[in-house]
């Protein structure tokens, strides 16, 4: 379990100071591409429909894990150091959380100064949303939503399930690294096929059935995590933690997703904000309930703050799952 330990805390260590890892063998684009190839091949034998979607979520694991597991036995053969090593480096491509801030922080800069359109363009890298015609409440609103729901399928979801892994295979009395970041993996395979088929219309939209259900089940026990996590951060900083709480339980299931509005709830709730409402994508405008209906629209200073909850929610959460992992060890 130490080893266990080791290897997040470092990963969070190294993503903190260095974010997110760019090169060409990355977990997430190789998940990506594997997921591309299987979608045309599915499609041109004429699967692309519900069963097509679940053979491409069999597949797209199939094709993550084995390579993984492949060459995590091949180096720990060669040297149990080289070993850890990967690991702690797959590991630390997995966590997703300084970059999620370093992409937000030209949005408050921009904004500040005053500059609507620099404030558009910023935070249309980080949104699936038409930004054209929003004002600094609209771009505002993208940011701290766009922060909570990232927080949540960028952090807190794959450390969970790098817990969950590691913690069920030493109870069953197996090395626990190797399940760990399998797990970790698995989630990224959920995260990557919701983004790139799972809301997709057109002549084949039940095809990425499977992958949004699964993302669904992959993210609905760290969603209602995350509201005790921000809970107390939210303490901490000095947010409305009590209002987080009271909207987060009135408002957290009004959206399509079973999960985004958990964070997003709370978050509004906190800074006694209204996030949500009639949201303009490239095919349409889409009605969505408020949430924190009866607050003022955000600012600049709220992203400020939201982005400093989401530090202290980190810290917390990284503390919680090392005791976990103690914990864990201590009933073995």
């Amino acid at each position: 379990m130490l080893e266990l330990s080791a290897i997040i805390l470092s990963a969070y260590l190294l993503d903190q100071v260095l974010g997110d890892p760019r090169y060409p063998c990355h977990p997430v684009r190789i998940i990506g591409l594997t997921l591309s190839l299987s979608e045309r091949a599915l499609k041109t034998i004429g699967l692309n429909g519900k069963g097509g979607g679940i053979l491409l979520v069999g597949m797209t694991l199939v094709c993550t894990l084995g390579p993984y597991i492949a060459l995590h036995l091949f180096l720990t053969a060669l040297s149990p150091l080289i070993g850890s090593g990967f690991d702690l480096f797959i590991c630390y491509s997995l966590l997703a959380f300084k970059d999620l801030i370093v992409h937000i922080r030209p949005v408050i800069t921009a904004l500040t100064a005053g500059r609507i359109v620099a404030a558009r363009e910023a935070v249309a890298m980080t949104v699936g949303r038409d930004v054209r015609c929003l004002d600094q409440e609209g771009v505002s609103r993208a940011a701290v939503e766009t922060l909570t729901e990232n927080f949540v399928d960028g952090f807190l979801s794959p450390l969970f399930w790098y817990v969950t892994g590691g913690s069920f295979a030493f109870l069953l009395g197996w090395s626990p690294v190797m399940p760990a970041i399998c797990l970790m993996l698995a989630f990224k395979v959920a995260s990557t096929l919701d983004s790139m088929v799972g809301y997709k219309t057109g002549p084949s939209p039940d095809f990425g059935w499977a992958g949004a259900r699964f993302d669904d089940l992959a993210n609905f026990i760290p969603a209602r995590l995350s509201l005790v996590i921000l809970l107390a951060a939210a303490w901490i900083v000095g947010l409305h933690a009590r209002d987080g709480l009271k909207v987060a339980l009135r408002d957290r299931l009004k959206h399509d997703s079973p999960n985004s509005a958990h964070p997003e709830s709370f978050a509004a709730g906190a800074l006694h904000v209204r996030l949500g409402g009639p949201t303009r994508y490239s095919e349409g405008l889409k009605i969505k309930p408020w949430l924190g209906e009866a607050y003022a629209d955000p600012g600049p200073e709220h992203i400020r703050r939201t982005v400093d909850l989401l530090y202290r929610s980190a810290a917390i959460a990284m503390l919680g799952s090392l005791a976990a992992l103690l914990i864990v060890q201590e009933l073995q």
